[in-house]
């Protein structure tokens, strides 16, 4: 017997802008980004949380756009960088993306890059910001 995956419960109407409902219209519409559940969200957040080097978080990049359609760049801002707020953190448009998530997802690289600073300044150093350091 086959199953559907499990999708994203919907938000509480008028609370979110994912636009959940167009998506499901769509007949060739890509709804990974639906099977985002909030259990499997906080998975995702906690890995973020934790990552361990640029390359980790490099690599989480490109599993979220593999299996959820997420599409994040992550750079300095055009600004001086003094805090963890100085990295921008940037999403492209989809729909299906949950307005918590989008504020979710960056607080959690955040919080990760608080944690090990040497991977802001890998990230820094790769956008050679700290070349004359």
């Amino acid at each position: 017997m086959n199953s559907l995956p499990s999708l994203r419960q919907p938000c509480p109407p008028g609370t979110c802008t994912c636009r959940r409902d167009e998506l499901l219209e769509e007949p060739d519409a890509d709804l990974r980004i639906l099977r985002l559940t909030r259990h499997e969200e906080q998975r995702l957040l906690e890995r973020l949380e934790n990552i361990r080097s640029l390359a980790d978080l490099e690599r989480l990049q490109q599993r979220m756009y593999e299996q959820l359609g997420i599409r994040l760049s992550i750079s300095p801002s055009h600004n001086e960088v003094r805090s963890m707020r100085g990295i921008a953190i940037d999403f492209v448009e989809q729909p299906g993306l949950c307005r918590k998530t989008r504020q979710a997802i960056p607080a959690a690289i955040r919080r990760g890059l608080e944690r090990q600073p040497e991977v802001a300044y890998r990230l820094l150093d790769a956008h050679d910001l700290l070349r004359d350091a």
